[in-house]
């Protein structure tokens, strides 16, 4: 067996090259994110894998697992220690190759496999790795496994129950095929949409394109061509500098609409033909509206960040909607709509879940891509300016992420949640409105009598914070919510600057 982690190694050293580089901080609430090779090695890898793998063993016997990996210059000699982990472990690997991670997810219900290890960074920017991680589809890891993980890699046991024998591997050539000929079926659109596709030259560029034309969109690509150094801007649609290249790019070629997708094209993101950015949240609205018509009574889901116009919509009061507000993160969210049922969930950074019989239940970009299309397929008249205006009007920031170190993040937001709530106690006032409720299912969102609202939470996948703020008042007012949570982080001196501001 491989000695046991450190995380103190350094590259370019024979500890390095020897000793499997493991830092606990990559283990997050959902999934696993570290700098490679600052903070894992490939040797850090195979034995991640091999833990993977033992607690797959306890779970099944002879158990199987799909990996696929994003593109990026190191991710596929990572994929391979990974499976060299879980092959050591006894799991039988069928590996789907180059992949978005929906991909990955369809591969488990295509080849009947119950588990899935996708190694991607998502939209995080170059230098960075990490797995996604599900042994039950269409459901991910949740902070419970994460934890117990990250202390059987750490402690570097070797769990009794991994078989004598290693197991199998198989590559699987035409998993792309597959995938993409399952998500177009029965979604031909009648009417001719013309769509800028931005892809950030990420994983997606390989597969959004295509989807698209093959319902009978016309495509006008943007950045599609996949290129790990990402030359223009991270893959990421709630980075406005992705959106507003892609609304640069609908004004120029006159296109219907623009769709952004993020770097492992399980999120998708929306600009209008005017060129204006639709926040996911809000398009979650619209497209809720759809669903709800035609299933009446449908219980719908929305993260702590996203906006308050799905409680208040007066058309999903009309068709009976049902709304409940759910923990940021895309494990949180596919948990939460299996259990409650939920036609759909929808979360501000572009993370849609559709349950049967609209999908499998899992996170999709090309699918969330795909019925926004329909919506506007049911509305042949109308332009998506046009049903956008049709919305309550709020005004809504960014997603905005301060820097503050993973090992500090949490202890600010509990600071932060501490002082609202006694402020609360107290009959206290914020930015001169009454305060009318405390949400604190993750981290501490602030609700005002007047509608306006701030959210403050760390950020599952990076050293940050997060903060989100609307109002259905002013403009004025959300600068003033912002205003006021801004004045409380920095009385923090380990929260640094912003990616991006109001």
């Amino acid at each position: 067996m491989l000695p046991k982690p450190r995380a103190d190694l350094r590259p370019n050293s024979v500890e390095f090259e020897t000793i499997p580089l493991v830092s606990p901080l990559g283990f997050r609430e959902y999934d696993a994110r570290w700098l490679f090779p600052e903070q894992i090695n490939l040797l850090g890898m195979q034995a991640v894998g091999f833990a993977v793998g033992a607690r797959l063993c306890e779970i099944r016997d002879r158990p199987a697992v799909v990996v696929g990996h994003d593109y990026r210059s190191y991710s596929a000699g990572l994929k391979q220690a990974l499976t060299v982990g879980l092959l050591s472990a006894g799991c039988d690997v069928h590996d789907v190759g180059l992949s978005i991670t929906p991909m990955a997810y369809f591969a488990q219900f295509a080849l009947d496999i119950p588990a899935v290890a996708m190694v991607t960074a998502s939209h995080n920017e170059n230098g960075w790795t990490g797995i996604k991680l599900g042994a039950e589809p269409p459901l991910t890891f949740g902070p419970d496994e994460m934890a117990l993980l990250r202390d059987r890699v750490l402690a570097g046991e070797t769990p009794g129950s991994a078989p004598d024998a290693g197991g199998r591997y198989t590559f699987v050539p035409d998993m792309r095929e597959r995938y993409i000929a399952d998500v177009v079926e029965g979604r031909i659109l009648r009417r001719r949409l013309k769509v800028v596709v931005a892809c950030g030259n990420g994983t997606a560029s390989l597969f959004a394109p295509r989807v698209l034309e093959a319902v009978g969109a016309e495509v006008v690509p943007l950045h599609c061509e996949p290129d790990h150094s990402f030359p223009h801007y991270n893959p990421n649609p709630e980075d406005t500098h992705m959106l507003h290249d892609v609304a640069a790019k609908v004004r120029e070629s006159g296109a219907d609409f623009g769709l952004a997708f993020d770097g492992d094209g399980d999120r998708c993101g929306a600009v209008d033909d005017t060129g204006e950015e639709i926040f996911a949240d809000k398009m979650g609205v619209l497209v809720a509206r759809g669903l709800a018509a035609d299933h009446p009574g449908a219980t719908f889901l929305a993260d702590v960040k996203s906006t308050g116009l799905f409680r208040t919509d007066p058309v999903l009061r009309q068709h009976g909607a049902r709304f409940a507000l759910c923990r940021t993160g895309h494990s949180y969210v596919k948990r939460q709509a299996r259990d409650e049922g939920a036609l759909a969930a929808f979360e501000k950074s572009g993370h849609y879940v559709f349950s049967p019989p609209l999908g499998r239940g899992y996170d999709d970009g090309c699918v969330s891509a795909l019925m926004i299309c329909a919506m506007l397929d049911r509305n042949p008249g109308a332009k998506l300016s046009e049903l956008k205006t049709t919305l309550r009007p709020t005004w809504l920031s960014p997603t905005m992420s301060p820097f503050c170190p993973d090992e500090r993040k949490y202890e600010v937001v509990d600071k932060i949640t501490a002082h609202y709530r006694r402020l609360a106690a107290q009959g206290g006032q914020v930015i001169g409105q009454a305060i009318q409720d405390i949400v604190t299912i993750n981290g501490v969102r602030v609700e005002l009598a007047d509608g306006t609202w701030g959210l403050v939470r760390a950020s599952s996948n990076k050293p940050s914070l997060v903060v989100v703020v609307e109002s259905p008042v002013s403009d004025r007012q959300m600068h003033a919510i912002f205003g006021e949570i801004d004045q409380r982080l920095r009385e923090y001196p380990e929260v640094g600057q912003y990616d991006q501001v109001l």
